[in-house]
This record gives C-alpha cells, sequence and structure tokens, in this order.
C-alpha cells in the first residue's frame, strides 16, 4: 500500500515535469509514453534504493564476521606479548636462581609477573606481562561470550558458560597481586572447568566432533599439568608441560573461532541469494 501511494505521487510529479517540459522531451510526447517513462523512472528509483541497502548490509554483515574473529586476534597478540615480556626478564629460574634470562624450558608464564625475578633483580616484564594477561582474559571471555550464540544449546547453559567465564577470567587477573597464587589459580580454574564443560556440551550438539575430541586432548594435558604439580621428582617437566597445554588450548579456542566464523558466512550467502 506504501510503494503504490509513493508510486503515484511520483508519477504524479512526473507528469507535471512533462507538462512544463522538464526533462528529455521525448519520452513524454504522449499520456502512454507519460505513464511508461514514470513507472520506469519510479521503479528504477526504487530499484536503485534496494541495491544501496543491499551493499550497506554486506558492509555491515562482514564487519560483524570480522568481529567473529577477535578471539584470534586476541590470542596472536597476547604470544606477541608474551614473546616480547620474556626478552626482559633478567632471570633465575626454579633449576638456576642465578642463571640471566628467560628459559623456555625452565621459567613459569606466572615468573613473568612477579615484581622481582627469581634472581633477586626488579622485574621490568612484568608491565608487558601484566598487559598480556590482561588480552588473554579478554579475549577468552570475547570467546565464551560469543560461544554460545552459535551453537544449539539452552538459553541457561548458555548463560552459565559465560557468567562462568566471566568470573574465571576476572578472578585470573589477580594472579599478578600478592593474593595466594594457588588460591587464586584453584578458583579461576573452577569457573573455567564450568564453562569448558558447557563448551563440550555446545561443540557435541553440534556435531562437530573433531573439536570435541581436540578439547578431549586438552582436559588430558591439564589433567597430566597437575599430575606432574603434585609430583616433586617431576616438578622440572612442568614448565614445558605447562607451554604445551598452553598453545594447545589456544589453539583449539581458535579453531573454534574458525568454525563458527565459517558458519556465518554459509549462513549468509543463501539470505543473499535468495533476495
Amino acid at each position: 500500500m506504501f510503494l503504490q501511494k509513493r508510486g503515484e505521487v511520483f508519477i504524479q510529479k512526473c507528469y507535471l515535469a512533462s507538462a512544463f517540459g522538464v526533462g528529455s522531451g521525448t519520452q513524454f510526447q504522449s499520456p502512454p509514453d507519460r505513464n511508461y517513462s514514470c513507472y520506469w523512472l519510479f521503479f528504477g528509483h526504487h530499484v536503485q534504493e534496494n541495491i544501496d541497502r543491499e551493499k550497506f548490509k554486506r558492509q555491515l554483515e562482514k564487519k560483524r564476521n570480522l568481529l567473529v574473529l577477535t578471539p584470534i586476534f586476541g590470542s596472536v597478540l597476547f604470544i606477541v606479548l608474551y614473546f616480547v615480556a620474556t626478552l626482559f626478564y633478567p632471570g633465575g629460574s626454579q633449576v638456576d636462581p642465578d642463571s640471566i634470562g628467560f628459559s623456555w624450558t625452565d621459567n613459569y608464564w606466572c615468573n613473568l609477573l612477579n615484581d622481582y625475578a627469581i634472581n633477586g633483580q626488579p622485574n621490568p616484564a612484568k608491565p608487558i606481562a601484566v598487559a598480556g594477561m590482561c588480552v588473554l582474559c579478554l579475549t577468552l571471555s570475547f570467546f565464551w561470550l560469543l560461544f554460545p550464540n552459535h551453537v544449539n544449546i539452552r538459553k541457561p547453559i548458555g548463560l552459565l558458560i559465560q557468567i562462568s567465564a566471566i568470573l574465571a577470567m576476572t578472578i585470573a587477573l589477580f594472579l599478578f597481586t600478592t593474593i595466594d597464587h594457588d588460591l587464586i589459580t584453584n578458583l579461576a580454574s573452577v569457573f573455567g572447568l564450568i564453562a569448558t564443560t558447557g563448551t563440550f556440551i555446545g561443540l557435541f550438539k553440534a556435531k562437530w566432533y573433531g573439536l570435541f575430541a581436540f578439547g578431549l586432548l586438552n582436559i588430558l594435558l591439564v589433567g597430566l599439568n597437575n599430575y606432574v604439580y603434585y609430583n616433586k621428582g617431576l616438578i622440572f617437566y612442568l614448565p614445558i608441560i605447562q607451554k604445551i597445554s598452553f598453545m594447545s588450548f589456544l589453539v583449539w579456542v581458535c579453531s573454534i573461532d574458525i568454525k563458527i566464523y565459517r558458519v556465518t558466512l554459509t549462513t549468509i550467502k543463501p539470505r543473499q541469494n535468495n533476495r
């Protein structure tokens, strides 16, 4: 009804234009010509508006798709900051307190967050490591806020994933404070485990079995970390196992994120073709 009314108004304007000699002149020589030309002008104008609207929507959808990839960008930025922080670490490890620099086989990530290095010197790597920690927590929080919206799980489970993840990442930010390290780690792990369990439910319901299996591998690595941590005879292997576990977890998160991105692309294309 609105379109018809709009067309009638536009056609009336065309008649007035032809009556006063506005336009090409040859288009409005007779009433039938005027009818045809006016309808053509109106619908041509309407089609152009639709094209512009579709172009804007496609641009908006592209931006939303790029937003889905935020966890990948955040993970890469964290790794860069981690590496840069190791370059400023003065030295000292559990194997050799007097060693110089950061050892990839003997130092932990948490060593970079301390005010003083193990060798007793002030730790200039801390500000960079803290920045990396903040980026990591924000990245994982965003990932778990995003994930429930793209898999077929019930709203209460999705909400539980999101709340648990935010609590886990907020608690993890206290790792670089004077609060007991083990307390922070255990509390963050509990809420992180809840979010991870919800992630497994979502992956299974979405039938992303490869990612589900990859997640199980990460669970085994977490178990191995705990076993080595509480076994004093194996504790010297923990820094290496910890880094492997950490990288494996980030690759898992990024793999899920890429899967979500591909799904958003495939769900957008048919909608555009139908239009």
